[in-house]
This record gives structure tokens, C-alpha cells and sequence, in this order.
């Protein structure tokens, strides 16, 4: 009897957990922006729909985002730690001299802001590689 409580137990807790998680997705907001002299990029992404500004005058252009893209995104957003996100450093130095755009990441969840320090566009933390990756694939359509 004891090892069949454990076992439901186990499974409510996980099950809730899970669900937990799911929820946040709803209340969290993505967004990836490049900006230098001549770029300006800006990619939100929030509850399966996607919005990119490119170009300081341009209107940003809203679309939704496919099951399969929304669940590599979820994916990859839940290998991410929120608390280590503003500690992240970029691997390159180029936005320094005007060779990259300055990429940064911001997550908006439960109306706390998690944000990267500034990096080179193109050359994103290891940590947020992917993610920031698959954002970038909006800019590309």
C-alpha cells in the first residue's frame, strides 16, 4: 500500500511540474534584437506567434508559428536557466569595431525580465546558440 502511494504521488507531483512548465510558456515573452548603424532586427516570439521588425521605419510584420517550430523553441528554451542569463558573455569581441551588430536576448517571464549582456550578432553564448538560432530562422522566410 505504502509503495503504490509513493508511486501516485510521484506521478502527481511530476505531472504538475510538467503542466507547471507549459503554463510559463504562455506568460513568456522572447525577444532577440540585433541593432548596430545599419541593422536593426527585432524578433519577439510569444504563445506561438512571432513578430520581426527589420529596419528602424519598418512596421513589424506578425505571423504564427507551426507546432513543430513552436515545440523546438519550447525545447530549446527549457535547456536555458533564466538566473544565468544575465552572466552569459558572448565568444567575440566584434561589435567593438563595428564588425558585428549587438545581439542581445531578453525573456520576460511572470513579468520578471531575464537580459543577456551584449554580444556579437552571429555569435550568440553557447548556452543560447540554439535558441537564439532558431529565431534568427524567422529573418530568413
Amino acid at each position: 500500500m505504502r509503495i503504490l502511494s509513493l508511486l501516485l504521488l510521484t506521478f502527481f507531483i511530476g505531472t504538475s511540474c510538467s503542466s507547471q512548465k507549459k503554463a510559463d510558456m504562455k506568460a513568456t515573452e522572447i525577444e532577440y534584437s540585433a541593432v548596430s548603424r545599419g541593422t536593426y532586427k527585432v524578433i519577439v516570439v510569444q504563445n506561438k506567434t512571432v513578430s520581426v521588425t527589420n529596419g528602424r521605419n519598418a512596421q513589424p510584420v506578425e505571423s504564427k508559428i507551426d507546432d513543430f517550430k513552436w515545440k523546438q523553441i519550447v525545447a530549446e528554451f527549457s535547456k536555458i536557466n533564466l538566473k544565468t542569463i544575465p552572466d552569459l558573455k558572448g565568444p567575440t569581441q566584434k561589435r567593438f569595431h563595428d564588425g558585428a551588430a549587438l545581439g542581445n536576448l531578453k525573456v520576460t517571464q511572470n513579468q520578471k525580465i531575464y537580459e543577456t549582456q551584449g554580444f556579437d550578432d552571429g555569435y550568440p553564448p553557447k548556452e543560447i546558440e540554439n535558441l537564439v538560432n532558431l529565431l534568427l530562422d524567422f529573418t530568413k522566410k
